[in-house]
C-alpha cells in the first residue's frame, strides 16, 4: 500500500502460464477455453443487443427486423434491406464499424489460448533440446 492506495501485481491478472512453467493439463486448458469462450460470447451478446436496441430506436423495427439486422452485421454479412430515415443510417455506420472491431477483438479471444497453447509447447520442445 502506497499513500493510501493499494497496489496490485500486474502478473496477478495473466491468464497464461510463463514459459518456464509446465504446459496445462488437457482439463485445464478446456477450462480456461470455456473461460474465454464466456468472455467472448459476452461480448457478442451486448453487442447483440445494442444493435438490437439500436435498430428498434432509430428506424423503428419490430423485435425480429432488428435481431435480423443486428446479427447480420455483427457477424460480418452486411444489412437487410433500406433504412427509412437518416439517424438509422447513423447508427447502422456506427454499429457496422463496431461490429467488424468486436468481430475480429471475439476471434482473437477464442483464439488466444489455441494459439498459446501451441507456441508454449513447442518453446517447451526447444528447451529440452
Amino acid at each position: 500500500m502506497v499513500h493510501g492506495l493499494v497496489l496490485i501485481r500486474v502478473d496477478t491478472f495473466t491468464v497464461m502460464e510463463h514459459r518456464r512453467q509446465p504446459l496445462l493439463s488437457s482439463s485445464a486448458f478446456l477450462r480456461r477455453q470455456f473461460r474465454f469462450l464466456a468472455a467472448a460470447s459476452l461480448v457478442v451478446g451486448v453487442s447483440l443487443l445494442l444493435g438490437v436496441w439500436g435498430y428498434m430506436h432509430f428506424a423503428h423495427y419490430a423485435l425480429v427486423d432488428a435481431f435480423l439486422n443486428a446479427s447480420m452485421i455483427l457477424g460480418g454479412m452486411g444489412p437487410i434491406g433500406e433504412l427509412p430515415n437518416e439517424g438509422a443510417k447513423w447508427f447502422a455506420s456506427c454499429y457496422a464499424l463496431y461490429s467488424g472491431i468486436a468481430l475480429l477483438g471475439t476471434v482473437a479471444v477464442l483464439l488466444a489460448p489455441v494459439v498459446h497453447r501451441m507456441l508454449h509447447a513447442l518453446h517447451l520442445e526447444d528447451e529440452r533440446r
